[in-house]
Parts: structure tokens; sequence; C-alpha cells
């Protein structure tokens, strides 16, 4: 069983439009809403792969009634926490090309009562849980520390927690020891506080994340690919993909995909490179079921590219 926690969770409203005008009335071809934030997508993951998961969530107005609604719908578990703000709502317009404008709103401010619940309900449904996926960013009245105070407090229970989350909230999180970090590139390059141009530049910041306090790093690095460094090694791994219709989601489903299959070593990382490929071909944040999976089309290699140029096609 999996288990996440998301702190800010959403519902997710996507229109796929045939142009973005600024200032006009725009009509949308297609649209659809679906219960977000990452950990949220990662349970959505899990359980369109047929593992059970339980989501733990701050649940708020109206909104947060449709978000428990929807997440039964999906087949998961929730684990609601009441709070009184309501749950945000956050709008992705599609372009015909691919290219995502997103607005994510702030999300409620949550009191220190309701901050503690949310910690003690993931504690009190740790007990059977494989792994504790804690995703997404901090709504407004939880301090940076606030994730680290869960590791520590998922470590006491005896579990696994796999972090994926940026910024101030990352640093001070490292110190409790996760077993697993994911950054994407852009935030490996935030946590290490320098560019990264190439492969090799990924592995350097991964092995810094490493010493100070991540167990394994997975770094999705987009289209180039994905990393992982943990005891086993050195990891890099790829797939193609026919066509890219949305990228919402697509690093929460890599995580589910890594954490179901072990979340440690090689297999793991094609497993979460395979579902992540499988979802940036899907609409909105819609999350691959193992029919989408195309295990052989993926790529792991400990020969690291490490004088790849992030951000250019392969050869």
């Amino acid at each position: 069983m999996i288990l996440t926690i998301t702190p800010n969770p959403s519902l997710d409203r996507t229109y796929e439009l045939p142009s973005l005008d600024r200032g006009a009335v725009l009509r949308a071809a297609r649209d659809r809403v679906d219960p977000g934030g990452k950990g949220v997508n990662v349970s959505r993951a899990v359980a369109a792969a047929g593992h059970r998961t339980v989501a733990v969530v701050p649940l708020g107005g109206p909104e947060g009634a449709l978000l428990d609604r929807l997440l039964g719908e999906h087949g998961i578990e929730a684990a609601g926490v009441p709070v009184a703000g309501s749950t945000r709502v956050n709008i992705t317009l599609v372009e015909p090309d691919g290219t995502l404008t997103k607005v994510n709103a702030a999300g409620p401010d949550l009191a220190p009562a309701e901050a503690e619940a949310l910690l003690e309900a993931v504690r009190n449904r740790s007990a059977d849980a494989d792994w504790i996926a804690c995703c997404g960013s901090l709504p407004p009245g939880l301090r940076p520390e606030w994730y680290a105070e869960l590791v520590a407090r998922i470590h006491r229970a005896g579990a696994r927690v796999a972090l994926d989350t940026s910024g101030a909230a990352l640093t001070a999180a490292l110190q409790e020891r996760p077993d697993v970090v994911k950054p994407n590139a852009e935030e490996l390059a935030e946590a290490v506080g320098r560019p990264l141009a190439t492969v090799g530049d990924a592995v350097k910041a991964a092995e810094e994340l490493r010493e100070r306090g991540a167990a394994a790093v997975l770094a999705s690095l987009g289209a180039d690919g994905q990393l992982l460094v943990d005891d086993s090694g050195t990891w890099f791994g790829h797939a193609p993909a026919d066509a890219v219709r949305s990228n919402v989601g697509a690093g929460d489903a890599s995580l589910a995909g890594f954490l179901t299959a072990g979340g440690h070593g090689p297999a793991a990382l094609a497993a979460a490179v395979a579902h992540g490929t499988a979802a940036v071909q899907l609409p909105g944040s819609v999350m691959p079921t193992p029919a989408d999976l195309d295990p052989a089309a993926v790529t792991v290699t400990g020969s690291v590219p490490l004088d790849r140029v992030l951000g250019e096609p392969a050869s």
C-alpha cells in the first residue's frame, strides 16, 4: 500500500484550446476536472496500476467535498482532514502543440491545529504502508520545516518516505534523511544553488543531495530522461514519447511507478520512466494504466551520458 500526503491538494480543471489569444473569448474543444496535487496524482497513478493507496488531504468547502468524491471515483481511499478554508482550484490551458499555461491558486491558510491534524493523520494510517509519499508545495500557514517534522515522525513510525517538494521545504527536510527525494531538473538546480547544463551536472547535484541527507535521488530531467542515484549505483533511464499531449502529473506518475516497483535500483527506475513517458501522452493529468505502458521501449543503463546537454535532442 502506498500512503500519500498532499498538504495543498486541488481540483485541476484542464481546458484544451484551439489557440490561446489574450483578451479574446476562448471556447474549449475539451475540458475536464481531476483531483489534483502532487501526492493525489501519485495516489491516482498507484490506483490506476491496481494497487491500494490512501490519500491524506486537507478538505475544505464545496471544493473539498468534490475532491473527496472524485478520489473515491478513482479508487482512492481518502483520509480527509477538515479545514476551515476552501480547497484550491487550479487551471491548465492546453494548446494543440502541447504548450501549457497553468494558473495555480495559493490554497487555504492552515491553522496550527489543522497542520498538526495532518501530521497525526499520516501517523495513524502509516502502519501498513510500504511507502509514504509526501508531495507538493506547502499551503499558507505551514513553515518550510513542516516536511522535516513529517519525515521525522514517519521514520519514528518505522516507515519509508519519499519526498517530492522543493525550495526551503526540501532543504529543511534533508536533515531528517528521507529515503528518496524526487526533484525535477529546475528543483535540483535550485537545491544546489547553481545551473545544471549537462546530465553530468545533474549527477553531481544528486550526489550532493545524498551527502546532505537523502538516501536516494530520483531526478526527472524532462525529455532528457530520468536519473537515479542510490546505494545501488548511478542509473540513467529514457524512453521515446511519440507525441507529448500534457506533462501535468508526469513526474507524479513516475514516482508512483518507482515506488510500486520497490523504490530501489534500476528496475524501479525503468518503471518510473515507463509511467512518466505514458503520462505525457495522455490528456490533462490523466494517469496511465498498465495498458498504456510500454516497458520494452525503456532503456536503463549504468553508463550515464554525462556530457549530454540538458534540453538538446538526443542523437
